[in-house]
């Protein structure tokens, strides 16, 4: 491969080496993360009787009132209900009556689902796992270096580079390894290539 570079790569190369590299990340808003709620805070009294009081929604109104007129709004028709069982592998309706039924709780829980893909999320972070936020919870989730000190203390620094190495331990094996490890199958099967357990 040729050294030689024009004259536009070159430029091109500078202008990468000036600004070096930026994230390409976009944000959906401008506005700066929020810090997370902290229910420890002094400084946010809840009243949770006030939060309480007042319900702001119920799972009743994300099932039709009318579950009779509702069955088969949302046009389930049969042959897709036994594609379904068949890739779930799940038995047929037996009867008209059974696949009226199923048809009709396919049709309660697509409800159920679109509604709640209709729940109004802007603004809303969404949560990376479900954990515990507070400032205590983070403290606890933090690997600090006393939870590390003692497999620090296993490493011992070599090398011109001064990499950590972990130091070789016999490891003691008395009474892992001498199980009978045939004794757990049920059933053995002897071929002429050898043995099979089951």
């Amino acid at each position: 491969m040729s050294a030689f570079i024009c004259r536009s790569c070159r430029a091109s190369q500078r202008t990468l080496r000036r600004y070096g590299p930026q994230s390409t990340r976009t944000y959906s808003s401008l506005a700066p993360p929020k810090e997370p709620l902290d229910l420890e805070d002094p400084k946010q009294p809840i009243d949770v009787e006030a939060l309480l009081s007042k319900p702001t929604w119920s799972v009743k109104e994300l099932i039709p009132s009318n579950e009779a007129k509702h069955v088969g709004a949302l046009g389930v028709k049969p042959e897709q209900l036994h594609h379904l069982l068949r890739l779930s592998a799940l038995p047929m309706p037996k009867s008209p009556q059974e696949e009226k039924e199923m048809l009709g709780t396919l049709d309660l829980q697509l409800h159920f689902v679109r509604k709640m893909q209709n729940v109004d999320t802007e603004g809303v972070e969404p949560l990376q796992s479900i954990r515990d936020e507070t400032t205590k919870g983070r403290e606890e989730a933090t690997i600090g270096l006393e939870e590390l000190r003692d497999a620090l203390r296993k490493e011992d620094i070599k090398g011109r580079n001064r990499r950590p190495r972990r130091r070789r331990e016999v490891i003691d094996t008395e009474g892992v390894e001498d199980w009978d490890v045939l004794g757990t199958a049920s059933e053995k099967i002897e071929t002429p290539g050898g043995s099979i357990l089951w």
